[in-house]
């Protein structure tokens, strides 16, 4: 069974910088389950059939037109209805103040007023985004988060493979640390996944043998950043004489994390090898192939039109000699 996430009014007040009409008592309590919004202007108008009231919802410029064409008692009216499927609050954009018959219908039913200063489409757009990043489905990692080059590298592997001193040599090379040994990691959509740390570990790195370190406070607020979309992923593993490792790179590989499959790749750990160089050149590689350039297969074409050429020889084996 998929587990349930919630946000209070309390946390979405905060973050987004919302005001607070009435109901402040209440915004502890009241507990967001889903990133839907709502705007109630079927329902004011009397069509309350699908109504889920389970939405916050958004009143705007259009609602408040509506209202204000209407005469005292079915304003009342309308409001009472609207108010009684005790939704979890109403937002009035654009800095509209409600009036006595909206506060008196709010209060009767318990549901908190709040005012965003923003015109109704933008504000729509950001509560929807922040509500679908806190409440969307999320899964504990054990690995390193950095971004390189703009790209979001999660680092895999057991522990004591090299993850975190990797991670501190690429934030010494100017990248940036999103997360450390945890990483909190979110389906926003149906095709990204933002990573993100603990907060109480965040900016923090271990080095075995040294502690704890203050990443932030080390090397400055430019080598960290608070979240990053996952683009890549590089399993860390170490150097088996017995496994053949991928040489050229030509067959794609993913990691499947909450049901998103994200390019990946295995890189074997031995003592000699810079895995700082090595991540970086794979990130820009992996944005290469995003961006429709895909070396392996360059190499592979440029081999079998050799080939072609002079069908009495294969130079292919020019290309893949085990050096």
């Amino acid at each position: 069974m998929e587990q349930k996430y919630y946000v209070t009014l309390k946390d979405i007040t905060d973050d987004l910088g919302l005001g607070v009409f009435t109901g402040e008592d209440r915004l502890e309590e009241i507990k967001v389950e889903t990133p839907d919004l709502n705007r109630p202007g079927f329902a004011l108008s009397g069509y309350t059939t699908e109504f889920s009231k389970d939405r916050i919802q958004i009143f705007g410029h259009v609602e408040l037109c509506y209202l204000r064409g209407l005469d005292i008692e079915e304003k009342k009216e309308k409001l009472d209805k609207l108010f009684s499927f005790k939704f979890p609050c109403m937002i009035l954009c654009r800095d509209i103040h409600p009036d006595n018959e909206m506060i008196e219908a709010a209060g009767k039913y318990g549901v908190p007023l709040l005012s965003s200063k923003n015109v109704t489409s933008e504000a729509y757009s950001n509560i929807n985004r922040y509500l679908m990043v806190r409440l969307a489905p999320r899964e504990s990692i054990h690995g390193c988060l950095i971004e390189i080059y703009g790209e979001g590298v999660l680092i895999l592997g057991k522990s004591g493979v090299g993850k975190s001193e990797t991670a501190l040599e690429l934030v010494k090379r100017g990248h940036r640390l999103v997360a450390d040994d945890v990483v909190e990691v979110r389906r926003v959509s149906d095709a990204t996944l933002v990573g993100s740390a603990p907060k109480k570990i965040r900016h923090l790195i271990e080095i075995r043998g040294v502690g704890l370190m203050d990443v932030r406070r080390l090397f400055g607020v430019g080598s960290v950043k608070i979240t990053e979309n996952i683009q890549f992923i590089v399993n860390l593993e170490p150097w088996d004489e017995n496994k053949n490792y991928d040489r050229i790179g030509a067959e794609e590989t993913f990691t499947n994390i909450l049901g998103i499959d994200v390019p990946s790749v295995t890189v074997p750990v031995m003592p000699g090898r810079n895995l700082a160089i090595i991540l970086e050149v794979a990130a820009i590689n992996n944005r290469q192939k995003q961006m429709g350039y895909n070396s392996a297969k360059e190499i592979l074409r440029r081999a079998f039109e050799s080939r072609d050429e002079d069908p009495a020889r294969d130079n292919s084996g020019d290309f893949f000699a085990k050096g």
